[in-house]
């Protein structure tokens, strides 16, 4: 049944405009991040982070199918290396995120784990004059902080530095998995490597006092996120430009800001709708900048290895394929193009 998801996806009306599919998805993707909050009351943020890392990885394995087992015993040890480390970084920057929801507001958090997706994208351009998007994203985030109040939560911030740190990792291996893997197969294992290595911080609370409310819930959120943004965003990619695409993708924080005050209620003040902005701009300015740049052609290359999937730059010429999304931190994640010349970038989380 879950295998029959994605072509009965694919099969969907071609004339839904794709910038909606994408922003359906990014409005799932955080709400599924606004209601992990909700669940912080009950359980550790690790706690949580886990559970919906292992249900998304055990619903990606069964989506995967037999082609996934074939598709591993193809890959190199250097493809699955990649694999491995790619889900330690996505792993890492699940749980930073989680951390940082916990403390501070879900837009800032985003925000500030932004800085990283924006770093990648204006050292890929290589033009000194692009690094004003990111002090306008620094403003902006110093906004959404707001320092000078006296109650700027530093562990909190933190986190979300460190979640930051994680995209980096994330968007410079992302790419190398892509290379080996179809979309599908490299997001199923590289988030079934996050269940293992998040295990042991989220996984002794959970069987010490099993809640099955709990765990139904975080079944739901694994739903919201990745599966339901993963999918529409592939059927997205199928029909939009990259430039048109980043675009979209930089919206991500403001989304995220939107969907706190409407899922929890966390309601910003005015300097930090300007905060927010600001990152938001940033955002699109960079995506910008880097369509100015000469496209380069790419070989789309061959199927992978036999499983009867197209290979990903068949798929999707203008963007290398998502090997990992959760735009929490994914955020769970997803790719922007912002800087795919040079690497490929998150898209706002992967949350």
């Amino acid at each position: 049944m879950i295998r029959s998801l994605t072509p009965s996806l694919r099969r969907a009306p071609a004339r839904v405009p794709a910038p909606i599919m994408l922003l359906i998805g990014m409005f799932t993707l955080h709400t599924g991040s606004a209601l992990a909050v909700t669940a912080f009351a009950h359980a550790s943020p690790a706690t949580v982070t886990w559970l919906r890392l292992s249900w998304a990885a055990l619903l990606l394995l069964a989506l995967g199918g037999p082609s996934l087992w074939r598709a591993v015993r193809a890959a190199s040890r250097r493809e699955l290396g990649a694999v491995v480390i790619l889900g330690t970084a996505s792993a890492g920057m699940m749980l930073f995120y989680s951390e940082a929801t916990a403390r501070i507001e879900l837009g800032t958090a985003t925000s500030i784990e932004f800085l990283g997706t924006l770093v990648v994208a204006v050292a890929a351009m290589r033009r000194r004059r692009e690094l004003v998007w990111i002090l306008a994203a620094v403003v902006g985030v110093v906004c959404l902080t707001r320092p000078w109040l006296g109650e700027l939560d530093l562990v909190g911030v933190g986190f979300a530095l460190a979640g930051a740190v994680c995209v980096v990792a994330y968007i410079v291996l992302t790419q190398k998995v892509g290379a080996g893997f179809s979309a599908v197969h490299g997001l199923a294992l590289t988030m079934t490597v996050g269940a293992l290595v998040s295990a042991p911080l989220g996984a002794p609370a959970a069987f010490a006092a099993p809640d099955l409310d709990l765990i139904l819930f975080t079944l739901g959120i694994a739903l919201l996120f990745p599966m339901v943004p993963f999918l529409l965003e592939m059927m997205a990619l199928q029909r939009m430009g990259r430039t048109a695409y980043s675009t979209f993708s930089s919206m991500e924080p403001g989304v995220s800001l939107i969907m706190g005050l409407v899922v929890i209620g966390q309601s910003p003040a005015l300097v930090q709708v300007a905060g927010m902005a600001l990152v938001v701009v940033a955002g699109v300015g960079t995506t910008r900048g880097d369509s100015a740049r000469p496209a380069v052609s790419e070989d789309p290359g061959p199927d992978k290895r036999g499983t009867g999937e197209p290979g990903s730059h068949a798929r999707a010429p203008e963007r290398a394929p998502v090997a990992v999304g959760d735009r929490d931190a994914l955020g769970e994640a997803r790719c922007s193009d912002a800087a795919l010349e040079g690497g490929t970038s998150l898209a706002g989380q992967r949350q």
